[in-house]
């Protein structure tokens, strides 16, 4: 018998919202969870770190929160948080209806490719919902508009029904993933006295359980997990989709923070710092310099336009990217959300507008596998006198083989096979110490 607890898969909700518009308060009010956990979160009244909690649906059905801030200045908080989601809830007052950080925060959500949820108009215990709802249905066309007062519990279950019949449709984003190798964006790190170092994050993919071995990334540490927690809870094993706090042996809490990647080694994930994607972005932006958002860790880039919503991304620092995942894109000053899409291409070369490249980015936008080369057919022998076989150069070590994929990683173009042969051997002509023969030039 299938497991009740798999009968669903699993589902993220994030909040979304302008800062003092009750996101924090309607989690509360939803969940008997404060997400504001931190002192100076509660003494200002104002979240500066992500929330979590796990929300019990009407029809039983778990999924779990994550609250982010509103503050324009914790928008990179924000998009850590809902890069893991897999629908929204936005949260509109009804005294002050569609802010900034309103439009910001729908903004991100949209490029995530985050298309289904509700709005909730909250604080209408103080005015009327009219005008906001009028507003967030323009900005969120398609989400069900729910009123509601998190002070007096006023529609709190008429929003808690909506949002289970948006989990009822959502595919989730874990969806196709299942199987593969377990990958986790960290978002939290932390200690915890008399257990040590703990992680949190949303698992992209696979499955995790205690005893497994993991490679801590970009630092290529590995690492073993002590053990684990579902929505709070301990459990035996995490699922592709689940929020997951697991404890981890062998590694020291300074040594790990939002933003690192935990995956299985199976799982290939490497760092990378050209990536070709596929994006829809305001605006003229080639040769922009941005904040490129991926996972839980924002680094800055370099944005080359390649034509027909194909961009090459450049970036100043690595990034644990794999085909398919999601990119946000921000301006670096004055900050804001100029859009995102889709990794083509997660390890690329560095290069231009090249007619048999960008050929080959619309066949990954397309979906269409890589075409298999087909080995050149083999010369037939000439009659008449043996021919000299061409001189070939020298077999490459490891350590060549590895620096010309450094180099191509980092967008460099490394010399070519036959290149890098003849420095080898050239450099074998050289004495130990690694000065030439008298008797070379």
């Amino acid at each position: 018998m299938r497991n009740a607890a798999l009968e669903h898969a699993a589902l993220t909700l994030g909040t979304a919202g302008h800062i003092d518009h009750g996101k924090t308060a309607l989690v509360r009010a939803l969940t008997g969870v404060d997400t504001d956990r931190l002192p100076q979160e509660q003494a200002r009244g104002m979240s500066i770190e992500l929330g979590f909690a796990p929300l019990l649906l009407p029809g039983g059905r778990r999924v779990s929160v994550v609250d982010v801030p509103g503050h324009e200045r914790f928008v990179r908080t924000m998009v850590a948080g809902a890069t893991g989601i897999d629908f929204h809830l936005m949260v509109v007052a009804a005294d002050d209806g569609v802010m900034p950080q309103t439009l910001e925060h729908a903004a991100v959500l949209a490029a995530l490719g985050i298309e289904q949820g509700v709005v909730a108009i909250t604080k209408c215990d103080r005015a009327s919902p009219r005008r906001a709802a009028a507003q967030a249905a323009e900005l969120l066309p398609g989400a069900e508009v729910v009123a509601c007062s998190a002070r007096t519990g006023e529609g709190v279950a008429a929003v808690a029904a909506a949002l289970e019949r948006v989990a009822e449709r959502v595919t989730p984003r874990a969806e196709g993933r299942r199987e593969g190798a377990a990958v986790l964006h960290v978002d939290r790190a932390f200690t915890i006295h008399g257990a040590g170092t703990v992680v949190t994050g949303t698992l992209w993919s696979g499955t995790l359980a205690a005893g497994d071995t993991l490679a801590l990334l970009p630092a290529q540490r590995l690492v073993r997990v002590r053990s684990l927690q579902v929505h709070d809870q301990p459990a035996e094993r995490a699922h592709a989709g689940q929020r997951v706090a697991l404890n981890l042996a062998g590694i020291a809490r300074r040594d790990v923070a939002r933003g690192d990647a935990l995956a299985d080694p199976a799982a290939a994930l490497t760092p990378t710092q050209v990536i070709d994607a596929t994006l829809d972005l305001r605006g003229d932006l080639h040769g922009r310099r941005v904040m490129a958002h991926h996972g839980t860790r924002a680094v800055p880039a370099r944005l080359a336009a390649l034509g027909a919503g194909l961009w090459q991304v450049r970036l100043e620092a690595p990034l644990l990217a794999a085909a398919g995942d999601r990119l946000v894109m921000r301006s670096v000053a004055p900050p804001d959300t100029l859009g995102g899409g889709t990794v083509l291409d997660p390890r690329a070369r560095r290069h231009g507008r090249r007619p048999d490249v960008l050929a080959r980015l619309e066949r990954l936008r397309r979906g269409e596998p890589e075409p298999s080369r087909a080995a050149p057919p083999a010369a037939a022998a000439a009659p008449g006198p043996a021919t000299a076989a061409a001189p070939s150069a020298p077999a490459l070590e490891r350590g060549a083989i590895e620096l010309a994929e450094r180099l191509l990683a980092a967008g460099h173009e490394p010399l070519s096979r036959s290149q890098l042969g003849a420095a080898v051997g050239a450099s074998a002509r050289a004495d130990p110490g690694g000065r030439r023969r008298p008797d070379q030039p």
